[in-house]
């Protein structure tokens, strides 16, 4: 295998280019769907790189626990510095674990804390807060509760009627979507990778392309939903629970409204495979297929050896 085996571990360079990718020429459904899946898959394979290197490069080391026989000979000659690249890899793994738990905890404590605020609000789907600071946000459902709108009375002041059904109809999208789950997705692999955050970045500005276009074609107008962000964003405070999605985040709001005065995105999923940018993002997928195959076979070898080496 030689430098290859470390494939998984350098392909999640090509994160930012097919980012820009998709951000620019892919419908925002599809743009943030993509990207999930590309930032999922290449995150697994660079953490099965890293334990498999620390298994092949630390099982001899005086005092590891694991069996002698988990590292054969052939395998560490076929893994270049294979004893320098397990030991670094020890620490890059518990580096990874305590980040993507510290992105869970968060996680389950915004949506708990998210939770509690609407005690004692009607059980509606929508839940108005009495809150001067304006924002609105997306709340999954539960196990013992469905999905619900949250907005401040702040926010519902600054919009007209035609406006809040804007952002009515653009929380409903992030519900329907199930964005939260794709955000998560998201966040945990730039958690387990630095080279994926321009991926976490582009899927968020996705999703709420996503969830913009939906609003406009409920509403039956893109200018709407535009004014709707414009006002609302100027005043949008920290208010707004960071991991849930919502109306007027900070930072791509300037991109979504010219998004949204520009004509509607055309329906194709994928441009054509004849153009520089299908081209392009054919390339992207290939490089992930590429970093998917390296990690799973190294995974099939180092099986292979444990099934040889090991009675079970």
């Amino acid at each position: 295998m030689g430098v290859f085996v470390f494939l998984p571990l350098v392909l999640p360079l090509t994160a930012w280019p097919v980012a820009r990718l998709a951000e620019h020429h892919l419908h925002p459904r599809a743009a943030t769907r993509l990207l999930t899946a590309v930032a999922a898959v290449l995150a697994v394979c660079s953490t099965l790189c890293l334990a498999l290197l620390m298994v092949v490069g630390t099982a001899q080391l005086p005092g590891n626990p694991l069996p002698d026989t988990w590292s054969d000979p052939e395998v560490r000659a076929a893994v270049p510095c294979d004893g320098i690249a397990g030991r670094a890899a020890i620490p890059a793994l518990l580096a990874l674990v305590a980040v993507c738990g510290r992105v869970l905890l968060r996680h389950r404590s915004v949506r708990r804390r998210a939770a509690r605020a609407l005690a004692g609000l009607p059980d509606t789907p929508v839940a108005v807060l009495p809150d001067p600071e304006p924002y609105a946000y997306a709340l999954p459902a539960a196990r013992r509760s469905r999905g619900r709108i949250v907005v401040s009375r702040g926010m519902l002041a600054r919009l007209g009627p035609a406006e809040r059904r804007a952002l009515f109809a653009h929380e409903r999208a992030h519900l329907a979507g199930r964005h939260d789950r794709l955000l998560l997705v998201a966040r945990l692999a730039a958690a387990a990778h630095p080279f994926l955050r321009p991926l976490r970045t582009a899927v968020t500005y996705s999703a709420e392309r996503w969830a913009d276009e939906e609003a406009a074609v409920r509403v039956g107008s893109r200018r709407v939903v535009a004014r709707a962000i414009g006002r609302a964003a100027p005043a949008s405070g920290g208010a707004r629970p960071a991991v849930l999605p919502g109306f007027a985040v900070a930072g791509p709001v300037p991109r979504r409204v010219a998004a949204l005065l520009a004509p509607a995105p055309p329906p194709r999923a994928w441009p054509p495979a004849g153009t520089a940018v299908g081209l392009a993002l054919w390339g992207a997928v290939a490089g992930v297929t590429v970093s998917a195959l390296s990690s799973a076979n190294s995974a099939l070898t180092l099986y292979a050896v444990l099934k040889a080496a090991t009675p079970l």
